[in-house]
């Protein structure tokens, strides 16, 4: 045996694990089972830091609990990035064929999705199997196989037929990059520097005009009403009037409504149903007409009159210079807010009215909410659970609709003749009402979110009644970070018990962000990233992850240094030579038994080694992997040299 440790040796253990596999997990009556879902990362993702810990976290837990006697699986699986993908997919084409997606149709632009993704697809997973990590490879799922794929379409009609899912015009978010709809899960909100812009709206028949205050002058064009709080003494009078809204013909009218805030602002909100969630829900209370002025490639339209083909940007400082020339503009004052963002691309997204597909979510949420507050489920760190409260009691219908091709094509099916919809699970051809021929389905995806929230039971054979379904589910624990309990955990609760009648999972184990030395969030625009690629090939896949092991606390960053990942270095090749040296010294024929009698250092250490498998498995029960990795750590360096010292003496 070599004196040093060398990472090299680590990918022929893999290879030795994965033939005689020793990881595979099957029903066994003997045994109690114990599951972990791993989150699947995109096909289009590449190992990052994030992963690297997630994963760690994950195949601690799972190896000590396959070692306590468990009937163990840990579920890889990846998942099939709807965005994310095509945006790959489209790139590619007009790179290598100076082709879009029109060019190719539908059928042709899949075919190429399939060929990118059986190329480059698997990527992330030999990446991951370079960390080590021991989960059953022989169960791998992706979100867009066959079975996957059915239990999408059976989710997608029970919703329906429940009259959870339904198709209507909405206000949604809306990425003119990407051209589709987002969730209200995949905006990121940043802080930008803009201004407040306080203009008036002069009073029909009146010497008097409303100010109001707003940070997008280029909606107002769409405004088809300003309102204010019944109850406010200095605005009530407005109540029943109508007002001239700038640089247009129209006129619209003054109406009392408790969204808007005594004291906030000047008292009077425009309201704009088109482009604004809020304000689309007051129009809907109001029965206020809704006019689109910027469309779905971000340019202002016709119904912007002579600022139609600008830009949303252009169009703002034309108007303000506009108002400003009219007299009407009353002050400018700096201003920051939270701006929506695609979490894709970083386009800032749009509130746009649109007729997409939709869940209906509070009856769906209350279940999941109550579930967790009756411990069914429950969040470590615990103070997560206000996270999972918030999103869940403030929450929306769910947009479900992408209007991409790469995807679970939405089962939905319009009658030409008759204008009749079904939804099934089976191609349909003719229309059950009318006897029509004239068929087609809906020509958009659905939400990835979608498939992945059925991910701890599509993945056991969901829609069927399996013998995996019925040992492995409900799973255990589900180990993810701080950043994703809306997006994913909470879709995983609701789904969870609307299909199996169970929750998911009877634990979520959060974990927080791998920082840099400086404690700042790795990030490309800053180029601190560390690829833990790199990382193992220099010090090897044992260091990394002890290193990400140690010093951790569930739900609590940590930061990742030169010296600590050297430190672990040193500490697995401490254990290296200790083994080297133990396996030197044995000779074929040696009786390995326990000796009749132990002298004293014997004797001490053997005490300390009682005394440090009894705090690690209480530390491994209650996930407190950092407390353990720490006393491990303390057991070689210290005790081992201890008991060294004591038997040379």
């Amino acid at each position: 045996m070599e004196k040093t440790y060398n990472p090299e040796f680590e990918k022929r253990i893999y290879d030795m694990w994965m033939k005689g596999k020793f990881f595979e997990a099957h029903p066994n009556a003997e045994k109690e089972p114990f599951t972990v879902m791993m989150p699947p990362p995109n096909i289009t993702g590449q190992l990052h830091m994030g992963h690297a810990l997630d994963e760690t976290i994950q195949d601690v837990i799972v190896r000590f609990k396959r070692m306590s006697g468990y009937e163990t699986l840990w579920m890889p699986g990846t998942d099939h990035a709807s965005i994310a993908t095509e945006v790959k997919v489209v790139e590619k084409m007009r790179k290598d064929e100076g082709l879009s997606k029109n060019d190719v149709g539908r059928e042709g632009f899949l075919e190429r999705a399939w060929a990118w993704k059986n190329q480059y697809g698997g990527r992330i997973v030999e990446q991951q199997k370079a960390l080590g990590i021991s989960c059953d490879w022989s169960k791998s799922a992706f979100t867009m196989d066959e079975n996957c794929s059915n239990a999408v379409l059976e989710a997608f009609v029970k919703y329906y037929k429940k009259g959870l899912i339904y198709r209507g015009d909405r206000i949604i978010n809306w990425c003119p990059h990407c051209h589709t709809a987002l969730s209200d899960a995949e905006v990121e909100y940043e802080e930008q520097q803009s201004n407040l812009w306080y203009y008036r709206y002069p009073v029909v028949g009146e010497d008097d005009a409303i100010v109001i205050a707003t940070t997008r002058p280029e909606t107002m064009l769409g405004d088809t009403a300003v309102a204010v709080n019944p109850k406010d003494e200095k605005m009530a009078k407005y109540v029943g009037k109508t007002v001239k809204l700038p640089l247009t013909d129209r006129e619209i009218p003054v109406v009392a409504d408790d969204y808007c805030e005594i004291g906030f602002g000047t008292g009077a909100v425009k309201i704009t149903p088109a482009h604004d969630p809020n304000d689309f829900e007051l129009g809907l209370r109001h029965n206020l007409p809704v006019i689109q002025v910027i469309g779905e490639d971000g340019l202002m339209n016709e119904n912007a009159g002579k600022y139609q083909g600008m830009d949303r940007l252009s169009a703002r400082k034309a108007i303000v210079e506009d108002l400003t020339a009219l007299g009407l503009m009353v002050k400018i004052e700096p201003y920051a807010h939270n701006v929506g963002t695609c979490y894709r691309c970083g386009e800032t997204v749009e509130s746009l009215v649109s007729k997409q597909w939709f869940v209906k979510m509070k009856p769906l949420a209350e279940p999941a909410i109550k579930a967790v507050k009756d411990k069914k489920t429950e969040f470590i760190p615990k103070r997560f659970e206000n996270t999972y409260f918030n999103w869940m009691e403030n929450i929306r219908d769910w947009c479900i609709s992408r209007q991409l091709w790469w995807g679970h094509r939405i089962p939905a099916y319009y009658c030409d003749d008759c204008g009749e919809t079904i939804v099934s699970k089976t191609k349909v051809d003719v229309c059950p009402k009318c006897g029509g021929t004239h068929i087609r389905q809906d020509e958009d995806v659905l939400d990835t979110w979608f498939s992945s929230a059925l991910w701890p039971f599509s993945t056991l054979g969901f829609p069927k009644k399996t013998k995996n379904l019925e040992y492995f589910y409900p799973t255990n624990v589900l180990v993810t970070g701080y950043d994703i309990i809306f997006f994913w955990v909470a879709r995983m609760m609701f789904s969870g018990l609307e299909f199996m009648h169970e929750v998911p999972f009877s634990e979520v184990l959060i974990h927080g962000l791998v920082r840099d030395a400086q404690g700042r969030k790795m990030s490309k625009s800053l180029g601190n990233g560390i690829d833990p690629l790199e990382i193992i090939d220099k010090y090897g896949a044992d260091a990394l992850r002890f290193s990400l092991a140690t010093g951790i606390a569930p739900g609590s960053d940590t930061r990742f240094t030169d010296g600590k990942i050297e430190s672990c270095r040193n500490f697995v090749n401490k254990l290296w030579n200790a083994s080297r040296f133990v396996i030197m010294n044995i000779k074929d024929g040696d009786d390995l038994s326990m000796p009749a009698r132990f002298n004293g250092a014997d004797k001490w250490i053997l005490t300390r080694l009682n005394d440090v498998i009894k705090e690690v498995t209480i530390n491994l029960n209650k996930y407190e992997l950092g407390l353990a990795a720490a006393r491990l750590y303390d057991f070689v360096w210290s005790d081992g040299y201890g008991a060294a010292y004591r038997e040379l003496r």
